[in-house]
């Protein structure tokens, strides 16, 4: 069971990725994560003339492997493209998006 993600205080700087509850460690293990989903999805149907219902037991493993739904995977996949170059601060209840400043080590 999740946690409740608390809301941030006047002016604490929230790094955005701590809050990414569907992102994955990298963009490639996510595409892997997606092509295993979608194509036990897919497979699931599609093999329903060739192997009959038992084929649909592929179902809970591509929603597993999509963490839910094909939309969370996608929300997931927004997540990790913009995992650390986004930050959110808060100031007087009014919060905001800005680009966090790059290091030396992610410009080379």
């Amino acid at each position: 069971m999740r946690t409740p993600r608390r809301r941030p205080h006047p002016g604490e700087v929230v790094d955005v990725r701590e809050s990414g509850d569907f992102a994955s460690a990298s963009v490639p293990r996510h595409l892997a994560r997606g092509a295993a989903g979608f194509g036990s999805l897919a497979a699931s149907v599609l093999l329903i003339p060739v192997t009959g219902p038992v084929s649909l037991l592929l179902a809970p493993v591509g929603l597993l492997a999509l963490r839910g739904c094909p939309l969370c995977w996608t929300v997931g996949l927004a997540q990790t493209l913009s995992r650390g170059r986004l930050r959110r601060s808060c100031e007087d209840g009014r919060c905001e998006l800005t680009v966090a400043a790059r290091s030396p080590a992610q410009v080379e």
